[in-house]
């Protein structure tokens, strides 16, 4: 028989390691899939997302074709080098928002086009 403790799941921690509620950094497993998938793609650009009380900042690169991905990011400022680096153009979605081209690509994947 287990023993659970009235205030237990309030001392538990997720699997990594965090305390609930806390939110999670950016990685380098995070790195390391922005620059695989902007390696392999072409027409990369990249839209930072502003850190909310949900998630850290977050930047989503487009391919040309519509195609992204999201993944966590330090700040503005590390997805503005990420960008310089590898001569992508980094945009803030706040000012811009997202180009048509994404939501044409996830609509196509809906209907299982893509």
């Amino acid at each position: 028989m287990v023993g659970v403790g009235l205030f237990d799941s309030l001392r538990r921690r997720s699997k990594g390691g965090q305390k609930p509620g806390t939110l999670r950094k950016a990685s380098s497993t995070d790195f390391k899939h922005l620059e695989e998938w902007a390696a392999s793609r072409t027409g990369v650009e990249a839209y930072v997302e502003p850190k909310t009380n949900v998630t850290e900042t977050t930047v989503v690169l487009i391919a040309h074709d519509g195609e992204w991905t999201r993944r966590r990011i330090e700040s503005l400022d590390a997805a503005q080098q990420f960008g310089h680096k590898r001569s992508i153009p980094v945009y803030e979605v706040a000012r811009v928002g997202y180009p048509k081209r994404m939501r044409e690509y996830t609509e196509r994947k809906k209907r299982g086009e893509a």
